[in-house]
């Protein structure tokens, strides 16, 4: 195998991953999709991650660590600009999956999950659990989980 494929298959480039990602939600066909969804599967793998087949992302996606040890829920639903930090779990709850809005930071570790909606515009902070809703432009921190506004005073 050459450098460049090498390169692309095992993790050094997401150009590739996000490329099929994008492809496979346009398929028309079920072979086509299913084809797809084994090869990104086989790809996530080999990077310690999963994102779910029908996951919603619309947009661009900043992973800064590559897909290690990140979650995300076939139900999910990823709004564009946002930044996902290694050992995320976006997870679902009885086939309910949380909703992140536009432009949000979710800190290594950290764990959103349930039918919950987090704005546009939050930060998650690193190892923090979420499991009920956040308003825009706020900053869930620490266990268990404060609501920070800018400005200092709580949502």
């Amino acid at each position: 195998m050459s450098g460049w494929l090498r390169d692309i298959y095992y993790g050094r480039s997401m150009g590739l991953f996000w490329a099929l990602f994008r492809r496979r939600a346009r398929a028309k066909s079920r072979l086509v999709f299913h084809a797809l969804t084994f090869l990104l599967n086989r790809m996530a793998r080999r990077r310690g991650g999963y994102i779910g087949p029908t996951a919603d992302i619309p947009g661009p996606l900043s992973l800064p660590h590559g897909l290690g040890g990140v979650y995300i829920s076939r139900y999910a639903s990823i709004g564009p600009g946002c930044r996902i930090y290694q050992n995320v779990t976006v997870g679902e709850v009885d086939g309910k999956a949380p909703t992140i809005g536009a432009n949000c930071l979710l800190g290594a570790g950290c764990v959103v999950i349930g039918p919950i909606r987090v704005g546009d515009g939050c930060r998650i902070g690193a190892g923090a659990v979420v499991s009920r809703d956040v308003p825009p432009n706020c900053t869930v921190v620490s266990q268990p989980p404060r609501i920070l506004v800018k400005g200092g005073a709580p949502c």
